[in-house]
């Protein structure tokens, strides 16, 4: 009974690492290759995009999305949206995407002239579902070889840890009390059942073979 336990466990983790790594900012050093204005239609439901009025006719958003362009160091390509988080999910208070698609302009560079950035963002780039992440921040940097440390997210982690551990340890607590003896009581019930199950083949063994 006690795989239950683990396999439930390991779901939560896994939905736990997926939003943290969705969330929390991570940077990525790029060269700014282009800005651009694209209408989107955009389903209302989709967690991927800001939320906004949907449009009642046809169920889907239209507007107006900023984008920007960029290029790693070894020559893939990242485009990320330009969006303004507001006061919802995740809590990044952004009202400045204007002032940032201005930055990101003054920004773009060629490749025989590169001008390199670490540009500050959350979420996943999936090509096939048309998701973007969204850029927060963009700030030049010296070069591609830049190593940049992600305070924020080595904080965020810690407070995470620890809050998971005092809860962890009143979990514990509270289930040796409760969930155990269940857990024991179901298990020497599954043993129960095997060894009935042992015996009334052996007594049918001896039946059919009476030798």
């Amino acid at each position: 009974m006690r795989w239950i336990s683990w396999i439930f466990w390991g779901v939560v983790l896994a939905l736990l690492a997926a939003l943290l790594h969705y969330n929390l900012p991570r940077r990525e050093i790029v060269r700014i290759t282009g800005v651009e204005i694209k209408l989107e239609r955009i389903d209302p439901d989709s967690v991927f995009w800001a939320a906004s009025e949907n449009n009642a006719a046809t169920g889907l958003v239209e507007r107006d999305v900023r984008f920007i362009d960029t290029v790693r160091a070894d020559g893939g390509v990242m485009v990320f949206r330009n969006e303004d988080t507001g006061g919802g999910w995740p809590p990044y208070f952004k009202f400045d995407s204007a002032n940032l698609q201005a930055e990101a302009r003054s920004l773009v560079s060629s490749a025989a002239a590169p001008q390199w950035v670490a540009m500050r963002y959350y979420g996943w780039r999936l090509p096939w579902l048309s998701v973007y992440p969204n850029a927060l921040s963009v700030k030049p940097v010296a070069g591609p070889e830049v190593r940049l440390i992600p305070w924020f997210n080595i904080v965020v982690l810690v407070l995470l840890a620890a809050l998971v551990w005092g809860v962890g340890v009143r979990l514990r607590r509270w289930s040796r009390r409760h969930v155990s003896p269940w857990l024991d009581r179901g298990d020497r019930r599954v043993a129960s059942w095997g060894e009935t199950i042992r015996a009334r083949r052996a007594a049918r063994a001896e039946r059919k073979d009476p030798r």
